[in-house]
C-alpha cells in the first residue's frame, strides 16, 4: 500500500512521516453559541483527506485521522477528568458502507467515555456543502435525539463552517438534559 499523501511505500494509510510533518493536529478553539468548537486542522491543510469520505478509502483516512486526533484527545480528557462523558455524533448515516463520523466516535471510546452512535439523526438530509449561511438558516437539519438522558456529553462532527448544525444539535440536546461541555471536529473552515 502507498501513503495516500506523498506516495511513498507503507503499511499505513497516512505514514509516519506525514502523520508528522503534514498532518500534525495544532488545536483551535473558537465558540458558537455559547459553545465551546476544538477543532484539529485548518480546512484547507486536510481538505483532500476530508473528500475521501464519499470514496472508499475514505473508512481508511477517517480512521487514521481519528487516530491522530480525536483519539489521544480523549484519553487525555478522561485522564483529567472524573465521571463519564456520552460522546454523541452529528448526524452517523450510513453512506457508502459506513459513517464517517462514527469513526470519529468509536476513536474516542475508552474508560468515562461512552460513544451513543447514532443517537442524533437528522431528519432534514439537504446538502449544506457550498451553501449560504441563508440557506442553512432556512433549512434546519430538524435532529431527533434517541440517545441516554441527563448526562454530560461531547458532541462530534467532521468540519465546522458556520456553526449552525453544532447550535441546532445542542439545542436539541439540551431539550432532553444534556449538558454539552463542547463540540470536537477534525476541520475548521474560518481562516482567519
Amino acid at each position: 500500500m502507498r501513503c495516500y499523501a506523498c506516495s511513498k511505500l507503507s503499511f499505513k494509510i497516512i505514514c509516519n512521516t506525514c502523520r508528522e510533518t503534514l498532518f500534525k493536529p495544532t488545536i483551535r478553539t473558537q465558540k458558537s453559541g455559547t459553545m465551546d468548537v476544538i477543532s484539529f486542522y485548518r480546512y484547507s491543510t486536510i481538505e483532500s483527506l476530508l473528500h475521501t469520505k464519499h470514496k472508499p478509502e475514505g473508512h481508511r483516512v477517517y480512521k487514521a485521522l481519528a487516530e491522530m486526533t480525536v483519539a489521544p484527545f480523549m484519553k487525555e480528557f478522561v485522564e483529567n477528568n472524573d465521571g463519564d462523558v456520552y460522546i454523541v455524533g452529528i448526524d452517523e448515516h450510513t453512506k457508502s458502507g459506513y459513517a464517517h463520523v462514527s469513526l470519529l466516535t468509536r476513536a474516542m471510546k475508552m474508560k468515562n467515555a461512552i460513544p451513543q452512535h447514532a443517537s442524533l439523526l437528522a431528519t432534514n438530509r439537504v446538502n449544506y456543502s457550498g451553501k449560504s449561511l441563508q440557506f442553512r438558516l432556512s433549512n434546519p437539519r430538524e435532529f431527533v435525539y434517541t440517545g441516554v438522558e441527563d448526562v454530560h456529553a461531547i458532541l462530534v462532527d467532521d468540519i465546522i463552517t458556520t456553526g449552525i448544525t453544532l447550535q441546532e444539535a445542542q439545542k436539541v440536546l439540551m431539550q432532553h438534559g444534556v449538558n454539552v461541555l463542547f463540540a470536537l471536529t477534525l476541520a475548521n473552515v474560518e481562516e482567519s
